[in-house]
């Protein structure tokens, strides 16, 4: 058993180099693909689908915005830019509620009277006060800051965007035009906050260049992080974590905070974020929940809610709450791509049905997509589209190259057995050729089969005595009604010698159970039988057409053979040797003149032991037979029994 499973393997050797080849030169292109940015934008938007499945985190009661709605512009006239006298006034009634921090996400580079003095005088009351500048780029111009806060109260609220406009980063650092480092606006309202819990910003123990926040190192973000390849990580830029959408803080309106309707615990201790959620301003940009269902397939987040995800994230990475994202190494996903790569291939090579082989491909991706959002929930972003090309392209090399080297064996196949097996024995050979065919060739089996040798009484001197083409012609009819009868039988024919039929039963598949080599017995017999009947109905049609009929001998016979694929690459045949097959041929040629009907059937004992008395027989006794020493006990096989008689 171990030697069979060994040479099986064995045969599959160049399958299993296939895999090994395929799997690292898919791994190879997708590695090279990847840094051609090819998958980029599909791993982003698996991103984004990670982030709208994940459970949300839960309303944060750290952070209140006070939103400017289209009511309130249309309550103060219907201006989008309101004057500094409703900014002080708000800001006024919200710092007497005693917040830690309160961020003025509106641009103020320049007065908009009335009250701007006022405005100007509260800005200067408060250490707690943020406002923002705009640091800009060769598309858009810079924004100053309001002139009355000192620059450590002024925080940049420049986004960097990915393709399409969407926001998945957040930026702590950036250098300004004129060269200085700026600190982000939401970064500037999580320190206020921390101060409070005596948090302060600071080098971290194994670099002075990255940021400590409390229990967490911002390690800022490289080219290649997660599915990034060559993005533009200008500044000091982390991967933005929502903590969901766009309800997941709680919000009061600027009407509210103007006429004093608020509830003073919704203010103290908290951050405060003021700015536009009104249509008209535009100040809306895209995230990963943009996309999120065909209804919202467009909706955008207002920009201070964005920054209010900014701090919910900066604040519970310093508290402990909330780890950054994690990411592999290049070295550690091309060894992941690999990995699938040599999984794609093994599950094409190992499952040859197309139903299962779907089957089995749709759960490896499906557990490969649960392995990736499990990570992407333990804060761990690693490929997944690249990962499931390898997958998916390896298996497909490995498929191509299962075809053509199976359309390789059934052409060896065919030129072996051509067309002279049943379909069901053509089937089977088929299916089990992994078995059968070994370096090319199908190995030597020893087996018990049975032999039918046939041949036409006088064909020679009938011959003579017609043009070659017409013989030509009624030979052909002739075997195509002999061979049609064999394959009905589940009969191989091994080969034709000129009017003469070599047959064999219980091959290539061996058979070697002795009900099965017992019904080969009786199929090669009842062939037999039913090719006497074929020849008197051939034997009919001449008559017809004023042509002598034609005799055939038939000799059956059951033994141990050896079967196997004979010649070289260039001619192989389907080989059947052994003492049977000697036998088998000298029966049919015994004592030729001995023949008192169309068609004589002589079998051996060897044959007759597996009849079960279905048959007439007439013993000739035991008879020499050309060439062989022992004589064998020769038997005429008269008729088939009725079933009434057996």
């Amino acid at each position: 058993m171990v030697l069979e499973n060994f040479k099986g393997l064995r045969s599959r050797l160049p399958e299993i180099g296939m895999v090994i080849i395929a799997s690292f030169i898919v791994t190879a292109f997708i590695t090279g693909a990847r840094y051609g940015r090819i998958f980029e934008i599909f791993e982003l938007v698996a991103y984004d689908r990670f982030m709208q499945r994940r459970p949300e985190a839960g309303i944060d009661d750290r952070i209140l915005i006070v939103a400017i709605t289209e009511a309130d512009l249309q309550e103060q006239g219907g201006r989008l830019q309101l004057s500094d006298e409703i900014y002080a006034k708000a800001l006024k009634n919200l710092l007497k509620y005693q917040p830690r921090a309160v961020g003025l996400d509106i641009y103020r580079d320049f007065p908009i009277e009335p009250g701007h003095q006022a405005f100007q005088q509260i800005l200067k009351s408060s250490d707690r006060i943020i406002g923002i500048t705009k640091i800009g780029d060769n598309f858009n111009p810079p924004v100053a800051p309001p002139e009355a806060l000192p620059l450590e109260q002024v925080g940049f609220n420049d986004a960097s965007l990915d393709i399409g406009g969407v926001v998945r980063r957040a930026v702590l650092y950036q250098e300004s035009l004129s060269g200085d480092v700026l600190s982000s606006f939401s970064l500037l309202l999580a320190e206020r906050y921390l101060r409070d819990d005596d948090i302060e910003s600071q080098a971290s123990s194994f670099s002075p260049d990255v940021l400590q926040l409390g229990k967490t190192a911002f390690v800022p973000l490289e080219p290649n992080d997660g599915s990034y390849v060559r993005a533009n990580m200008g500044g000091y830029q982390v991967l933005l974590d929502y903590r969901g959408d766009s309800q997941s803080f709680q919000q009061i309106s600027l009407g509210d905070v103007l006429s004093d309707r608020i509830n003073p615990e919704l203010i103290r201790d908290r951050i405060l974020l003021i700015g536009t959620t009104a249509f008209s301003s535009n100040d809306f940009v895209y995230t990963p929940f943009s996309s999120q269902g065909l209804q919202n397939r467009s909706i955008r987040m207002p920009g201070v809610v964005v920054h209010a995800q900014m701090v919910s994230q900066i604040l519970d990475a310093a508290q402990g709450k909330r780890q950054l994202f994690w990411f592999w190494n290049d070295t550690q996903e091309i060894l992941w791509f690999g990995l699938w790569a040599v999984l794609g291939g093994v599950l094409a090579w190992c499952i040859r049905n197309p139903l299962l082989l779907a089957l089995g491909a749709t759960i490896a991706l499906a557990i490969l997509f649960q392995i990736c959002y499990i990570l992407f929930l333990q804060m761990g972003w690693i490929p997944l589209i690249p990962t499931a090309m390898s997958f998916l392209f390896t298996g497909g090399s490995v498929i191509t190259y299962s075809a053509q080297q199976a359309q390789q064996q059934r052409r060896m196949v065919m030129r072996l057995l051509g067309q002279s097996t049943s379909p069901q024995i053509a089937e089977t050979l088929w299916q089990k050729r992994d078995e059968l065919l070994e370096n090319g060739k199908l190995p030597g089996q020893k087996l018990i089969s049975t032999l039918i040798f046939t041949d036409l009484q006088g064909f020679s001197s009938v011959s003579e005595k017609y043009p070659p083409e017409e013989i030509f012609s009624w030979l052909n009819e002739y075997l195509e009604d002999m061979t049609d009868v064999i394959q009905q039988h589940n009969g191989v024919i091994n080969k034709f010698t000129g009017d003469g039929i070599m047959a064999v039963f219980g091959v290539p598949i061996p058979h070697t159970r002795p009900e099965e080599i017992a019904l080969d017995a009786q199929e090669a017999v009842a062939c037999s039988v039913e090719m006497s009947e074929r020849l008197e109905q051939f034997n009919n049609r001449r008559v017809a057409r004023k042509l002598p009929p034609l005799k055939m001998r038939v000799g059956v016979f059951t033994g141990p053979v050896v079967v196997g694929s004979l010649g070289s690459k260039v001619r192989l045949e389907y080989g059947v040797i052994g003492d049977s097959v000697n036998t088998a041929s000298r029966l049919e040629s015994l004592e030729k003149h001995r023949q008192d009907s169309d068609c004589r059937i002589l079998i051996a004992r060897q044959t007759l032991e597996h009849l079960n008395h279905k048959y007439d027989v007439e013993a000739w006794g035991k008879l020499p037979l050309k060439g062989k020493e022992e004589t064998v006990e020769v038997f005429r096989v008269l008729n088939r029994k009725l079933e009434s008689e057996a």
